[in-house]
């Protein structure tokens, strides 16, 4: 049973006003339009008074939220519920394999090696590292024959990537740390001893201000200094171009791939290695110029496999010639389908295969579904049940590099978090071939996908996951979204929502437009001078709430980070009666001057630019922090921001709460949460905890949720290695999406 508990509106621990901001004249005019920046001092996080603002911000936060009932029951349910740990997929190079495991009790995940005769060894543990665990494993790749490892590590959450090498049957390091190796691609050739990879040139060769730009493609000798790196592909790009690279399996094809930041389309490449050096590699454009997304991989039978958006915007398989690569050879072997989005493959040709088969991973409204088809000509085969009951999502998929009949592929739906499934080609059977590490008991909850109609009648869907299968009485309810750079939000398994249920209340997730859940067409609908679509459709799903009767306004908070802060930011604004409360973390929110910071150079082509006459007309047309409105009651905010942030700049955070505490008429507070050497990504167990417990102890105040039945009702224990027995949930409780 769930106790009643009413909103709070102004309680008695509050003072009157919250620490105030001196208000400043700063007006910018930028073609012809006067814009007012009134905390442009807040952007200098080491001024005096930056500083002192900040600090009494860190006290008002403490003085509302660490007092609020429920907190130590939170989290505990939360650090009980997480103890599921997690599990990766494993990566095969030839009878040995790595993965990634969280354990129960570990702060952050290790990656494993498991030997043939099943001897596990641990090689890159984060805390054995960093025992502050502030240290992070951002990547990893093992050579073609698994006998060396290449790995990137950070630390306090700044992302700055440094690549070690080490020798996989002793442990030792080979070579590390190489620094300037954030978001790299890394290609090994046979044999071990050479690898082609992306690093951003040293900031003396850059402009200033440039030094988180200007990649170049290099083949690197292991052991040799970085310095003789021989620069294979770059020059002259545009200084925000990422590249990726990659090597077929046979060491005989070199692809390289161009996209310009964040750009929803990307130039391809391919040379063949065995006509000339490595370090001079004879590079042909096989898709340059189009506005389009395209993966390459050439297979073991000599065919040219294109995964591409070109034409199709839910994708689509084709075969080429690789002496013919370009779009006019490419054929068909998996055509669009017109409600479903291709999302991966695996290819099934070993000797032990009946006949070599075409694994093809697709999401149908945001739920995952796997086909098998003929690798020769694409016929439907097979349709593999996947299990239970609930919409789930399929967390990629996996090979053996040389062949096989076998795929492995991530599955989490709303009853099993963390389990990785292996299909048999010789069967047709889906097995689970690792569960998650630990169990939880775990409350019974209800799924559903609604559908609504968003204000241009557009169909929108979200999942709504309660305590009933169909409302019962007006609930506190959260509403979490994203709509951005083409992500799409599939069911996850998420501690804190399946925490927010079992107390009573309902968390619905929306798949907005902007994200990938209906194909590329669906991002494209929701961004540029588009994206005030996406917030439509964030209104049409609170007010879909409340018209169902999950929720009231005064019940109703909405959540999201990152672009997702964005998004919340936006709807406090332009909706602020329909929201009792907003958690807002690392958000995006003067998107006048968003480029001059962090990352934001990199985002131009999803959201615009301040610096086309055109562009800051769609900016200032939605940028919340230029629509706080004095007068208004606002309802109650929480950002939260981590000073290690090498993305989004906490100074928007700090800017738009200055901005709402002088300007909302209503009691509610307005609250910032700074947290320090800890970044966008990923971080340790216990500071999500913290991080959840400080974020939905302050919604369930302000929304009337009872946190005191936490761990009271009766739950299903959770069994390692059982889909269907480990939970129901869903949202995200880490974010990461923008570079």
């Amino acid at each position: 049973m769930t106790r009643s508990v009413q909103p709070a509106e102004h309680a008695p621990h509050e003072t009157p006003h919250a620490p105030a901001a001196a208000r400043g004249d700063t007006v910018d005019v930028l073609f012809g339009r006067s814009v007012p920046d009134p905390y442009r001092a807040l952007e200098d996080p080491d001024a005096p008074d930056t500083r002192a603002w900040a600090a009494a911000q860190d006290e008002w936060f403490h003085a509302h939220v660490d007092h609020l009932a429920g907190r130590d029951r939170l989290r505990a349910r939360l650090s009980e519920l997480l103890a599921t740990g997690l599990i990766g997929l494993p990566c095969w190079r030839g009878d040995r394999h790595f993965l990634i495991r969280r354990d129960p009790e570990h702060e952050h995940a290790v990656l494993f090696v498991v030997e043939p005769d099943g001897t596990e060894r641990a090689l890159v543990d984060p805390i054995a590292i960093d025992p502050t665990g502030t240290t992070t494993l951002d990547q990893w790749t093992p050579s073609d024959e698994g006998d060396r490892l290449a790995y990137l590590l950070s630390t306090g959450g700044d992302e700055e990537s440094r690549l070690y090498v080490l020798d996989v049957r002793t442990g030792e390091h080979v070579e590390g740390p190489i620094d300037r190796m954030r978001d790299t691609s890394i290609a090994w050739l046979p044999g071990g001893d050479a690898c082609y990879l992306v690093r951003r040139l040293p900031p003396e060769a850059v402009p200033a201000g440039e030094e988180q730009h200007h990649r170049r493609v290099y083949l690197h000798r292991i052991g040799a200094d970085p310095a003789t790196d021989v620069e294979v592909f770059g020059a002259g790009s545009e200084p925000a171009t990422y590249f990726g690279v990659g090597v077929s399996r046979d060491g005989n094809w070199l692809t390289v791939s161009a996209s310009a930041g964040t750009a929803p389309r990307n130039d391809l490449w391919l040379a063949d290695l065995r006509t000339g050096a490595p370090e001079r590699p004879r590079l042909r454009p096989v898709v340059v110029g189009r506005d389009a997304l395209t993966g390459l991989r050439v297979g073991r039978d000599g065919r040219l496999y294109v995964f591409t958006d070109l034409d199709a915007p839910r994708g689509r398989l084709c075969v080429a010639d690789p002496a013919a690569p370009g779009p006019e050879g490419w054929r068909d072997l998996v055509p669009e389908e017109p409600d479903a989005v291709l999302t991966g493959y695996a290819i099934l040709d070993g000797p032990h295969a009946p006949r070599p088969t075409l694994l093809l991973a697709r999401t149908r409204h945001a739920v995952g579904e796997l086909t098998a088809c003929d690798l020769a000509t694409g016929e439907v085969l097979a349709r593999p049940k996947t299990p239970g009951g609930s919409p789930g999502s399929i967390g990629g998929l996996a090979e053996h590099p040389e062949g096989g009949h076998e795929a492995w592929f991530g599955w989490s739906d709303y009853t099993a978090p963390s389990a990785v499934l292996r299909y048999d080609a010789r069967t047709g059977a889906i097995e689970t071939w690792a569960g998650a590490p630990g169990n939880a008991r775990l409350p019974r909850v209800h799924v559903r996908q609604e559908s609504y109609r968003s204000a241009d009648g557009t169909t929108v869907r979200m999942f709504v996951i309660a305590p009933t299968a169909e409302p019962d009485r007006p609930r506190p309810a959260v509403l979490y979204g994203y709509g951005g750079f083409g992500i799409a939000l599939g069911p996850a398994y998420s501690a804190g929502v399946l925490a927010w249920v079992e107390a009573g209340g309902v968390y619905a997730i929306a798949n907005l437009r902007g994200g990938s859940e209906e194909g590329e067409e669906w991002h494209r609908a929701g961004m540029r001078g588009h994206k005030q679509r996406v917030f439509e459709d964030f209104h049409a799903a609170a007010e879909h709430l409340i018209a169902r009767g999950w929720s009231t306004s005064e019940r109703l908070a909405a959540s999201g980070g990152s672009n997702g802060g964005l998004l919340v930011g936006a709807a406090l604004t332009q909706r602020p009666q329909l929201y009792a409360a907003v958690a807002c973390s690392m958000p995006l929110l003067d998107m006048v001057r968003y480029e001059r910071f962090g990352l934001g150079r990199l985002w131009s082509d999803e959201y615009g630019s301040a610096e086309t006459a055109e562009e800051l007309d769609w900016l200032l047309g939605y940028s919340p922090y230029h629509h706080v409105r004095a007068g208004v009651a606002y309802p109650a905010v929480l950002f939260t921001v981590f000073d290690g942030d090498s993305r989004v700049d906490p100074l928007h955070a700090r800017k738009m709460c200055a901005a709402l505490q002088d300007a909302t008429t209503s009691s509610r507070p307005v609250l910032l949460r700074a947290e320090a050497e800890v970044g966008h990504a990923a971080r340790s167990v216990s500071r999500t905890v913290e991080l959840t417990v400080d974020t939905l102890s302050f919604l369930a105040d302000r929304t009337g949720l009872d946190l005191d039945t936490l761990g009271t009702l009766d739950g299903t224990p959770g069994t390692p290695g059982t889909p269907g027995a480990l939970g129901a949930a869903t949202g995200r409780d880490g974010e990461g999406g923008d570079r």
